[in-house]
């Protein structure tokens, strides 16, 4: 397998530092949430970059899917990504929720599709196993 593209980006100061990526694109400050004990500052957090970069690539995926099934998928199509955060034991854990809001089709056509780009986006390949990835379509 060929690599087509690799992102980088550097965090200094861990939860409540800065993150940029190399190109510049990217550059934000980072806050730790109340919940999570921190100052729920102005910046944003890791399970926020997570599942903006999860909710993206999984509609690019369904994308991908409908196209391949010659369905149309309408312009105003969406995927939410729901990315929690847990303690387990000494560790933390993540789960997620993709849900998908699909105008002109059913919820049982949108999961169907859904269930489709779970098995090719790289998120859902790279998650598989290691986190609880749960799909609803409303």
């Amino acid at each position: 397998m060929s690599n087509h593209y690799t992102a980088e980006a550097t965090a200094t100061g861990g939860r409540a530092g800065h993150s940029r990526s190399s190109d510049g694109r990217l550059d934000v400050p980072l806050s730790v949430p109340a919940g999570m004990g921190g100052d729920d500052g102005p910046g944003t957090n890791p399970e926020q970059l997570f599942a903006a970069g999860y909710a993206a690539c999984f509609q690019g995926a369904l994308g991908v899917i409908a196209r391949r099934q010659k369905l149309e998928l309408s312009a105003d199509s969406t995927i939410t990504a729901r990315v929690g955060l847990q303690r387990s034991g000494l560790a933390f854990g993540m789960d997620v929720e993709l849900e998908g809001h699909f105008p002109g089709l059913t919820p049982e056509q949108g999961l169907e599709l859904m269930h489709a780009a779970h098995q090719v986006c790289p998120y859902s390949v790279a998650t598989r196993g290691n986190v609880d990835v749960r799909l609803r379509a409303v």
